[in-house]
């Protein structure tokens, strides 16, 4: 690839006009906040797919070794390495529960028997080392699970497999266990086109219009809605979630579409519950949703690529600042992060991008104080942390890489809590 310009390496500072002061803890809750451990888990692809799940453009060799420990120094940032947990079973997507004591992974490459059938793996976690011993693990519902999140109930876990294509409802059990799927559900429709209308000029990104592929799950705060992102059939769709079964039902509307070929990849809904935001994988956008009980109704479209861009590009991570006043968007083949401003009615505003300083950044993180970003760079295998201006929203590398093989997601646990 090309070096990457001089503009690309440095932060645009007109983020500061777009945004007021944040809040800043005081010295006293500064010193409690940084007492103790704080670790940090980074998912890997571990394990060769090619006799696994099917020939798919982003899929990596597998050079990870399962789940990479870390401690983080939480004055700079920095990772330590702290131990593995290996697996070959290429642990790509974490989520840890809310009193940090089970961290849960979505198992990419894993089948069960004979059956093309992914798991969900359940480990406990050592609250003193921060170590990892296995619990249990169970069918995911299908294949290639890619997307895991925690129910608010804290009594189920909600999966998508994007191999698949469906989604699955798996009981959370008293002591951090899975049980088997109590729902499965998978959307079906039209396939999109191998070209997206939004993509940029020239661009041949194509991922997923093949089948349908679930890609991504989430239940919104209330509990009461569950969404499911479908790439190959260009919808989110919205089920109604009953917390006493685990059980879904189709939402009215059940769905809402984007442009078919745009390849919707990620949800976000912002933190005070009216605005939510996708982003599209082959389209490369981000789309602004009204939102309300599991209805979307678009409002704005916007690039996640700056003026001019042309050629290929596919989009990752989408990440909402913890105040809700910056919109973080991750470019593959680009190998950038772009930043928006949200404005006052939600609507966003492009105000920088930044380099990852590695190849293809497949996911990226906050760590709980929202002082660092660490970003996946799946293809360079290596996680490199960035410092968060508060105040305008930028990025600023540390001059840290940490090498890990193929990484993909990272959790983190703070074990002084």
């Amino acid at each position: 690839m090309t070096t990457p310009s001089p503009s690309r390496r440095s932060f645009l500072t007109t983020a500061a006009a777009l945004a007021g002061s944040a809040p800043t803890l005081t010295g006293s809750a500064r010193a409690k906040e940084e007492e103790g451990p704080l670790i940090a888990y980074v998912g890997t692809f571990s394990s060769p797919l090619k006799d696994v799940l099917p020939t798919q453009v982003d899929l990596p060799p597998g050079n990870g070794r399962g789940i990479h420990i870390f401690r983080v120094d939480r004055a700079t940032g920095a990772l330590a390495a702290a131990g593995e947990f290996e697996s070959g079973t290429s642990p790509s997507r974490l989520a840890v529960n809310a009193t940090g004591t089970v961290l849960y992974a979505a198992n990419e490459t894993d089948r069960a028997g004979d059956d093309r059938l992914g798991t969900v793996s359940a480990l406990a976690i050592d609250r003193t080392t921060g170590g990892l011993s296995p619990l249990n693990a169970v069918k995911s519902g299908g294949a290639g699970p890619t997307y895991i999140d925690i129910h608010p109930s804290g009594r189920f876990l909600l999966v998508a497999n994007y191999f698949g294509g469906s989604i699955a409802v798996l009981p959370i059990l008293p002591d951090g266990r899975l049980g088997e799927a109590v729902d499965v559900r998978a959307g079906a429709g039209k396939i999109g086109p191998t070209r997206a209308p939004s993509a940029p000029p020239g661009s041949f990104a194509f991922s997923g219009h093949d089948r349908t592929h679930a890609h991504m799950i989430q239940a919104d705060p209330s509990g009461r809605f569950v969404l499911h992102v479908d790439l190959g059939l260009d919808r989110i769709y919205s089920w109604r979630f009953d917390d006493a079964t685990g059980r879904l039902s189709p939402n009215d509307p059940a769905f809402v579409a984007l442009p078919p070929g745009d390849g919707p990849r990620q949800v976000r809904l912002h933190p005070n519950g009216r605005w939510l935001y996708s982003i599209q994988e082959e389209g490369s956008t981000l789309v602004l949703f009204d939102y309300d009980a599991g209805r979307m109704a678009p409002r704005q479209t916007i690039s996640s690529l700056p003026p001019g861009y042309a050629g290929s590009n596919f989009t990752s991570e989408l990440l909402i600042s913890p105040g809700g006043r910056f919109v973080y968007a991750g470019n593959r083949l680009h190998d950038s992060i772009a930043i928006f401003a949200v404005g006052g009615d939600g609507a966003l505003a492009f105000v920088a991008e930044e380099w990852t300083r590695g190849d293809y950044p497949r996911s990226f993180g906050l760590d709980p104080s929202g002082r660092f970003l660490y970003c996946c760079n799946q293809r360079a295998d290596h996680v490199t942390i960035f410092r968060v201006d508060p105040q305008s929203g930028g990025l600023t590398f540390t001059g840290q890489y940490v090498p890990v093989g193929n990484p993909s997601h990272v959790a983190f646990v703070d074990l002084a809590r």
